[in-house]
């Protein structure tokens, strides 16, 4: 029986244990170049089988956030090449999740103050993001109401993300990640609620809902290697007004049992909803499936156990926990995290967090 600290093979790449660290936003990159302390906040948490590296927007267009990276110009590709490189160094492998907003942005992130993009021009409603308020000060502002892509709009979204993805290489990343989860531009396409167009993109059949996604999955495997590819998905997660839809389990299946067919490097899944539901998926995808869920040492090793995962993603546990691995594995306390410092700011809260042995002395110095 396997533990969650026995090496994996992940699609080549030799993981020594099956702890993946998830990508969380930590809106450290104050000009859109990851910084010299991403680098440090990184390498410190190199003891993870695989680091998954914060969302970086493919484009200017995909931007939705303040001081959070990009991966679309020479700039992003120096900036990140730091953090891959003292990862590197330190042992660990990580890959990058390829981000594009579609409609939770605001025009004071875009270029010459172009409107955000989605599928239909319906904004999200209740939805705000950091962004620049009328004062052109940072605040929590209203997301601004889109546009519908034309068919060039959508072609070029792809080419953004195939463009992103070598960029990526170029950077020193192992692989990359595209996001399609968490309410951002895939699953605003595939939501059919909210996709209502009447195109070959449009949302009568499921196969038209996930046409982008897997249009652009093609592209970047294309580009660098589908063994170097991983989707995220977060079927039942309903984020930034998004609602369930018809044929919603269908269409997350027809998903599952495609990506399955291009022998990708994984799937990263969260919000799968009922236990049933997870079975079907996880038999729909036959390759490798890494789950996020809030989970413990002894939940996630209960989910490999009973072959419901092949890797654990933790998220939220990484933040205060640069060496999570070794506190996992030798059932030391956790530390917790100041939700304060979560998102923006400086080294305090980011890269201050001594592992377990050094805290210990510590205290007892």
């Amino acid at each position: 029986m396997s533990s969650l600290f026995d090496p994996y093979d992940l699609a080549g790449l030799q993981l020594p244990n099956r702890i993946v660290m998830a990508p969380m936003t930590r809106a450290r990159a104050h000009d859109t170049v990851a910084s010299e302390h991403m680098a440090t906040y990184y390498a410190q948490r190199a003891g993870a089988g695989l680091i998954i590296a914060e969302s970086a927007q493919v484009s200017r267009q995909g931007r939705g956030y303040l001081c959070t990276p990009g991966i679309h110009s020479l700039e992003h590709i120096a900036g990140w090449k730091r953090t891959t490189d003292a990862v590197h160094r330190a042992g660990g492998r990580i890959f990058a999740q390829l981000w594009h907003v579609g409609r939770v942005s605001h025009i004071s992130l875009l270029e010459e103050g172009q409107s955000p993009v989605s599928p239909v021009a319906v904004p999200a409603a209740d939805t705000f993001v950091q962004a620049y308020n009328a004062n052109g000060q940072p605040g929590q502002v209203p997301v601004s109401a889109p546009v519908a892509l034309d068919i060039a709009g959508i072609s070029q979204i792809v080419e953004d993300f195939r463009r992103a993805a070598r960029n990526a290489v170029a950077a020193g990343f192992d692989g990359v990640e595209i996001h399609a989860g968490n309410g951002y531009i895939f699953e605003q396409f595939i939501n059919g609620r909210l996709n209502t167009r009447v195109d070959e993109y449009g949302g009568a059949t499921i196969a038209n809902r996930l046409r982008l996604l897997l249009e652009t999955v093609d592209a970047v495997s294309w580009e660098i290697g589908r063994t170097r590819v991983g989707v995220r998905v977060s079927p039942f997660a309903h984020l930034y007004d998004l609602h369930a839809f018809d044929d919603e389990e269908a269409t997350w299946l027809a998903l599952a049992e495609a990506l399955s067919r291009r022998g990708l490097a994984y799937v990263h899944a969260s919000h799968l909803g009922t236990p049933e539901f997870e079975q079907a998926f996880r038999a729909a995808y036959r390759g490798t499936l890494m789950v996020a869920g809030g989970f413990t040492a002894e939940t996630a090793q209960q989910a490999l156990d009973a072959g419901r995962i092949d890797l654990g993603v933790f998220g939220r546990p990484f933040i205060a926990n640069p060496d999570l691995v070794e506190r996992l594995r030798n059932g030391w306390p956790l530390a917790e995290a100041g939700r304060e410092a979560f998102y923006g700011g400086g080294t305090q809260g980011y890269t201050d967090y001594p592992a377990y042995a050094f805290a210990g002395a510590k205290k007892a110095a």
